[in-house]
Order: structure tokens, then sequence, then C-alpha cells
């Protein structure tokens, strides 16, 4: 596991389911959320050093409809028979007006699986590490994973009682509060981000230069199967190194919760966490600060987990999975999807406007152009539970693909207020395929040889996030032929 890394010095003078879910929400709920939460998270981001590419907040950038990405790994529950939604919106005003999702549905059916109650939920954290160029790290799970299996997935993982030690016992699955930011989540985020790829969120612990803390590679492989086998606490051995974890730099954007009838189950509070655009270190008498571009290079885990740890721009991970390279799972896709706007391919030079404009639109509210409650809910709160809202048949249209909504947070969260995204859905097919895997095993005699690994797994495809309206437009208008078809 190796932790390699380079840079490049100059010289600066100034140092520069399926189910419906219940849950109610009204305007007071909205305003002290946004006062409260809202406030508290993006205070974060609004404190970022100059480092980070972010100073004074940008202006709020005029609205845009997201355009159609293009079109990878999720298993939501499939239907026994088409899936219809009663569509409803808060406008008396309305053909042009796009239908939403109620926030509540009092009777839900027993046959669905709801009155069984949910299964147990594993809190875990996850990470959308940009590098100085603005490029997002993603990793590739080993084939016999029993999650995301053969999947490119964001650095992250479960927390763990001997790491996170100090915030256990966890509130309950039912306790809102297990699914809220919170120190246990960030300290979380930015272990598995250690584990998993070698890359350390650390800043120095005496406060000198403004960037991140330095190790060798040594201090960092060792470190790092330390940490992952629980020989060492993770916060003890940053610290033992002059450092702290860099958890307040951590910018909360999302959390997601598998739907119920999962047999493995998760509430993942997402992070975007941006590598600062240089380092400023301290100099000796008359010479001018050193300003430091430090890229720690992600190497993979040695092939526990992971087979790959790779940067690359948003727009290329999602080219990659439309055509069939990578697998991607909806919530990563979407993810990707959003930011790919501010954080375009090409090389540029504008970074830190790049991410202002994200950390921007992260700070606005509304969020969606479509009037609905989910709308006043903050990027830095939002909660999303996929469901199937509809779908449509082979040949017809979208190759048979589902479509999923984001706007309902799951049982757990129903009478909560929250919410996700009202406005967008996730358009995926699941196919059974077999995905090969060549790993590269050591024998007892000490020689490498490399193993062919073949899996059969649900893999999604033909991914897209569209808008919701547009989407149930285009499904209607598939299915109409069928039910013309059934009335004569």
């Amino acid at each position: 596991m190796s932790s390699a890394r380079f840079r490049l010095r100059t010289r600066s003078g100034s140092g520069i389911g399926i189910n419906i879910f219940n849950f109610n929400f009204n305007s007071s709920t909205s305003r002290k959320l946004q006062s409260n939460n809202h406030t508290r998270a993006l205070s974060r981001a609004s404190s970022l050093p100059s480092t980070y590419g972010i100073g004074t907040p940008h202006p709020p950038a005029p609205r845009k409809t997201l355009p159609a990405s293009p079109r990878s790994r999720y298993n939501p529950p499939t239907p026994a028979r088409p899936f219809t939604t009663t569509m409803a919106s808060r406008t008396s005003s309305s053909s042009s007006k796009p239908e939403i999702p109620p926030l509540s549905n009092p009777s839900s059916s027993s046959s669905s699986g709801i009155d069984k109650g949910p299964l147990p939920i594993r809190p875990s954290s996850s990470v959308i590490l940009l590098s100085p160029t603005n490029q997002v790290l993603l990793l590739h799970r080993v084939a016999k994973s029993t999650s995301f299996a053969s999947a490119h997935v964001f650095p992250g993982g479960n927390l763990s009682e001997f790491h996170e030690g100090d915030y256990f016992p966890l509130p309950p699955t039912s306790d809102q509060e297990l699914h809220r930011d919170s120190e246990a989540y960030r300290l979380a985020a930015v272990r598995e981000t250690f584990e998993e790829s070698g890359i350390l969120l650390a800043t120095r612990k005496d406060g000198k230069g403004s960037g991140m803390l330095e190790l060798s590679e040594e201090e960092l492989e060792e470190g790092r199967r330390k940490v992952f086998g629980d020989q060492v606490k993770f916060r003890e051995w940053v610290e033992g190194r002059g450092g702290v974890a860099d958890v307040e730099n951590l910018i909360p954007f999302t959390r997601w919760i598998t739907p119920q009838n999962q047999r493995k189950r998760f509430t993942t509070q997402m992070y975007l966490y941006m590598l600062p655009l240089h380092n400023t270190t301290t100099t000796t008498a008359g010479e001018s600060p050193t300003s430091t571009v430090v890229v720690q290079t992600p190497t993979h885990d040695g092939g526990i987990e992971h087979t790959a740890a790779q940067f690359d721009s948003p727009s290329t991970w999602l080219a990659k999975a439309s055509a069939g390279e990578i697998i991607l799972y909806p919530p990563q896709f979407y993810l990707l999807t959003l930011i790919s706007r501010f954080l375009p391919t090409k090389q540029s030079s504008n970074y830190g406007e790049q991410r202002e404009k994200l950390v921007s639109f992260l700070r606005r509210v509304p969020t969606s152009s479509v009037p609905h409650p989910t709308s006043d809910i903050p990027w830095a709160e939002k909660v999303m539970s996929p469901e199937v809202v509809s779908f449509a048949k082979q040949g017809s249209y979208g190759n048979g693909r589902v479509i999923l909504g984001l706007a309902k947070p799951g049982r757990e969260l129903m009478d909560s207020g929250r919410g996700g995204d009202v406005e967008r859905v996730v358009l995926v097919d699941f196919r059974k395929e077999e995905v090969v895997e060549v790993k590269e095993e050591q024998t007892e005699g000490g020689e490498v040889v490399k193993k062919v690994v073949k899996t059969t797994v649900r893999v999604p495809r033909d991914l897209e996030v569209m808008e919701r309206a547009e989407a149930m437009a285009m499904a209607a208008a598939a299915a109409a032929p069928e039910k013309k078809k059934e009335k004569g």
C-alpha cells in the first residue's frame, strides 16, 4: 500500500421500495431547519481558508435546469405489477406545473411490508474528495464484495466502535438523531478515507502553516495498516504525529438511507472535502514563504476491499459509466452529475472559482424551482431513500429502465420534516452480467500470480438523471398505447 506523493514548489511573496413513506412538513419546520442546522453546517464552508480555494462567498448563479446527463449500481425493490403514484401540486394553477409527489400517504398497505418495520441500519460516512485540480476520487470495489461489488465508489465505510468509541453508544435506528451529521460521522469519514485510499485529511496541531499534515510514505503506510487492523485508534495515531483530523472542513452534502426491504441497509452521511489548492509553509528569516502543491497519490488497500484508486473529472467518470466501462450506483451517479456542472473536464487555472460556484450551489435555498417543501431543505440536510415511482416495458421507452424517485427520506424519518430532491429522478436499467476481475496474489514461495475472478451481479446500466416531470411524462406516453388496447 504505497502512499507516494509529489510536490511542486513556487515562491510566493504573499504566502498566499416502492413504499410511499409518510412524513409531514410545515413552514415552521422548514424555517427551523434552515436557521439552525443549515446555518451551523454551512458556516463551516464559509470559514474555509483561502488555501482551499474559497474566499468571499460567490454570488448565487442564475437558476438553471439540470440537463440530461449521460446514461451505473443500486438494487431498488422491483414491483410485482406496474407502480403508480398519485401526484399533487401545492399550487392550484396548473396544467403547466410539473406533477410532484405528496409528502404523506397515511394509508400504506400492509402487503408492502411497511408494517413489519425496517431492518437494522448501519451508520456510515462517505466523502466526495476533490484533488487540487478539482478531480474526484473513486475506488474500484472487489468483485466478491458484499456491497457495491465491482462498482466504483467514493471512499467511506461504517462507523467503528473501536475508533469512534467516544460517541458510542449511538442512537437507535428509530431516533432521528442517528440520521444527522455529527462528529462521529465526520471522524469516520476522515478515517475511512485514510484506510481506503491512503490519503490523510489532517492539519498540523501546532498551527504552523495553513495546509495539510505532511508525513513520509513510510509513516503513512505503517499508520494505515495499524488503523485498519484496529491496533491503534485513528485519532490517537494522528495526534501522535502532531496532527488533528480535519473534520471541520467536511461539507455535508446529502444523506442516503437504503430502502427498507433491502438485506443490507445503511444511513450514509455524504460529505464534500476539497484538498487545498496549495500549502503555505514557514521559512527561515529573510526568505519568502513557500507555496507548495502537495498531491497525495491515492492507492488501493492491497485488494482487500478495492483494486484501484484514482482521481478523474466527474464528467469522465460519468462518460465511462455511460460507455459500460465502469459501474456506478445511482447515488454516486446522481451526485457526480450535480457537481459536474461546476467542475469541467478541461484543465483550468480557475480551480478556486470553480469551488466557489460549487459551494454557492450547496448554500442556495430553495434548492429547486419546483414549489415543494423539499425545495426548502438545504443540501446539507437532504435525506434520500430511493423508491421506484414508475417504469417502462422493454422496447417502449428507456430499454425497460425504472424511474427512481429521490424525494422521500425513508420510514425512519417520516414525520421528521426532512426529504430529498423532488425535481430530479434517476433512470436505470438493472441487468445481470458476469463481471471479470484480475487479481494479483502472492504464493507462499513469494511468487506473484494473477487470478481471474468471475462473478455474476446485477449491474445498473443506462443511467440518467432527468427532471421528474419529464421522466413521468415520457413514461405515461409509453404506457398510453397499452392502456388504449386494454380499453378496446
